[in-house]
């Protein structure tokens, strides 16, 4: 196989793999810029490829496809990465990151479903990159006597997790230390009947808070050792 032969057979693969159509020379003239041949020389030239085993035609009217043999010395010999390298990178990229953001959620949530596990109180999270609050152990607090003998302050709760949590945490000081939050030192109306305890942490640079909302009874104490622990274990991600 000369070079103009080896040229043409890696133009027509690149065009049968982006179509699926057998390629003509009409169509190969009019899709490549790169040759200033006659139709008729690219017509014989596909010919002897043909004989040589790189080409078939599937009609006699048809075009021609790559064989087994076209492919293996394509990707043996006529493969340039560098033309490709940006374009499969930039679908890395995005794929990379919409994989790590999945991971980011799934770690966010696996944190607050342990922390709940280990209190009587409600544990949350804000989840980094997204406007999104995962909050497990409304039920925990449900069954404390105060929100038994106070529904309303049960659906004062609820309403700040689903929709006020974000502005609460705005006004508040969160940083690695467990921040308290108790009684009339909250901002919302609904949550000066309770405690808060927030901390922070970062996955991949960007900040969340991971915190617990209980009756302000709580047991500050070991909500304190429990915050600690899952905290700690959600920065070492």
């Amino acid at each position: 196989m000369n070079e103009r032969q080896a040229k043409l057979l890696a133009a027509i693969i690149d065009q049968f793999i982006e179509t699926a159509v057998p390629v003509g020379s009409t169509e190969l003239l009019r899709h490549s810029h790169t040759f200033r041949l006659s139709g008729a020389t690219i017509r014989n030239e596909m010919r002897v490829l043909g004989e040589e085993g790189f080409l078939e035609q599937p009609h006699v009217s048809a075009g021609r496809i790559p064989t087994a043999k076209g492919y293996r010395v394509y990707v043996r010999e006529f493969i340039q990465p560098s033309t490709l390298e940006l374009k499969v990178k930039r679908k890395f990229d995005t794929l990379k990151e919409q994989y790590f953001r999945r991971k980011d959620q799934e770690r966010v949530y696996e944190s607050v479903s342990l922390l709940s596990q280990m209190i009587p109180d409600i544990a949350f999270a804000t989840v980094p990159h997204k406007d999104q609050v995962y909050y497990l152990g409304l039920a925990n607090v449900l069954r404390q006597p105060e929100f038994q003998s106070n529904p309303l302050m049960a659906t004062g709760v609820v309403e700040v997790l689903e929709g006020r949590i974000t502005d609460f945490l705005k006004q508040t000081q969160v940083d690695e230390q467990v921040r308290y939050y108790i009684g009339e030192e909250h901002i919302l109306p609904q949550m000066q009947s309770c405690g808060a305890m927030l901390t922070s942490y970062k996955l991949r640079g960007e900040s969340g808070v991971i915190g617990i909302i209980g009756p302000m009874r709580m047991d500050y104490a070991y909500n304190t050792a429990a915050l600690e622990l899952v905290a700690d274990l959600l920065r070492s991600a």
